[in-house]
């Protein structure tokens, strides 16, 4: 049995050792009916992951709710992470047809709105989702940081900022978690912003580290995605692409059976690694709608590579085509070149 320790993320969250991502019940990935999400949950807490991360625009707030269900006898057992900022509007020519916003009134109404729905007095950690990049991310953590005050957020943090935009972030308020896509097929945030994390104490929360779900070897081809997965309109799951790619999955499952590992576990692993190459504190949130599957990705915490694989796995980037976003700009990676 996998013993799952502590991080601590900035100065002192303390959260599990690996994370869970909700998103995985909301409509983007297929959802699931709401008595198998909440089983999940249950496992996911019993075997020893407390960090549960969602947001308010996963299912329009449905996510929140589902959540709130869970925290009603449980809520002292779980570090909870939430996000405002994205806003769904299908004009809008950015990912899944949103756009954001990060003015000081919205942050405000964004929190309460959370909090009600989530049906607690206190978020332990709270995301800016998206940079609105209108306002300036002073005024936006200015903001947040009065929710700090008032005792309705315990912790700051950013997703998808730049490194420039992270440190004018902490120069405001402590910021203890940067939440960024990073993976072995999505490894441009090492280039900048993964640095600027560790020269400034902050934690990093890789999401989507099994690289929505193409580095577990599950999704054969295009036509194994769902016609209402959002993953069709991704450069890199494009038809085509998903085999091109293949390389990447390739390197992962050779390392997988030298181990006698997943390829998920694999995936992990190497991120975990990552903690001693680039110095800061890593904490990725994979998401899954079994339990079976969370059991599965805590078994990451077991395996140390060695340099070898890790030679492997790092190679692995040369065969990645397409950029892991349908907008750049709309993740760091755009804003950063």
């Amino acid at each position: 049995m996998t013993t799952i320790g502590t991080t601590t993320l900035g100065s002192s969250l303390t959260v599990s050792d690996m994370g869970f991502g909700a998103m995985a019940f909301a409509p983007s990935y297929g959802g699931t009916d709401s008595e198998t999400a909440l089983a999940t949950l249950h496992h996911t807490v019993d075997i020893g992951v407390n960090f549960i991360d969602t947001a308010d625009v996963y299912g329009d707030g449905d996510n929140e709710r589902l959540i709130a269900q869970f925290l009603k006898d449980r809520r002292e057992e779980v570090t909870l992470a939430t996000k405002f900022g994205i806003l769904r509007d299908p004009g809008a020519r950015r990912e899944g047809g949103a756009s954001a916003r990060g003015d000081r009134a919205y942050v405000h109404t964004a929190a309460d709105a959370s909090l009600r729905r989530l049906g607690i007095d206190t978020i332990d950690l709270y995301y800016m989702h998206r940079r609105d990049t209108s306002v300036p991310i002073e005024e936006t953590v200015a903001a947040m940081g009065e929710l700090v005050a008032a005792g309705k957020v315990r912790h700051l943090g950013l997703s998808e900022v730049t490194a420039e935009e992270l440190r004018a972030a902490h120069a405001v308020h402590p910021i203890s978690a940067l939440q960024s896509e990073w993976s072995i097929w999505s490894r441009d945030v090492e280039a900048r912003i993964v640095p600027a994390a560790a020269e400034l104490g902050v934690g990093f929360v890789p999401y989507s580290p099994l690289g929505r779900g193409f580095l577990t070897g599950t999704i054969t081809d295009f036509e194994s995605l769902g016609p209402n997965d959002f993953r069709r309109r991704l450069p890199r799951f494009a038809d085509g692409a998903l085999q091109r790619n293949s390389g990447v999955l390739d390197a992962v499952k050779a390392v997988a059976s030298e181990v006698g590992a997943t390829p998920a576990q694999i995936a992990l692993a190497w991120l975990y690694a990552q903690r001693t190459e680039f110095g800061l504190s890593v904490v990725p949130i994979p998401g899954t709608r079994r339990a079976e599957r969370v059991d599965e990705n805590v078994g990451a915490l077991d395996i140390e590579l060695n340099e070898a694989q890790m030679a492997v796995l790092n190679s692995a980037l040369e065969h990645v085509e397409g950029e892991r976003s349908l907008h750049p700009h709309w993740v760091s990676q755009g804003r950063e070149s």
